[in-house]
């Protein structure tokens, strides 16, 4: 897997999903994803979950990995270990908006979502038996 993005940089005002990304045949273990937010208004919340397919098709019930909620502009990273999930083959961003308060009811977000493998050193990784 060459890094990647799950979510070029755009405009979010509704849930919604980005297009699956094929983890290749030198699919990582453990994965170093890089949420971007540039732009947000007051008053609402960002939920990004990650989900993982053995074939682009089929989503599971619950996800691999999330980032906690979101309020502000920022860039934020979590590690996903896929060692647990050995069938997925595809990834996919997957998000969810509220806005509550004054004024318009829509919530906007510009976000972007990078996916690269992760270089976790041999000493952080834990022993085999």
């Amino acid at each position: 897997m060459v890094p990647n993005f799950l979510l070029e940089e755009q405009v979010v005002r509704q849930d919604g999903a980005g297009l699956p990304i094929d983890l290749g045949e030198s699919r990582p273990e453990i994965l170093n994803l890089t949420l971007g937010i540039t732009r947000i208004i007051e008053q609402e919340s960002l939920d990004v979950s990650i989900w993982a397919s053995p074939d682009g098709e089929n989503w599971g019930e619950k996800p691999v990995a999330a980032f906690p909620q979101k309020f502000y502009c920022g860039v934020y990273s979590i590690l996903v270990d896929l060692t647990s999930h050995p069938t997925a083959q595809f990834l996919r961003a997957q998000w969810k908006v509220q806005r509550w308060g004054r004024g318009e009811q829509k919530p906007l977000f510009d976000v972007y979502l990078f996916a690269q493998p992760a270089h976790v050193p041999a000493y952080a990784m834990p022993a085999s038996a």
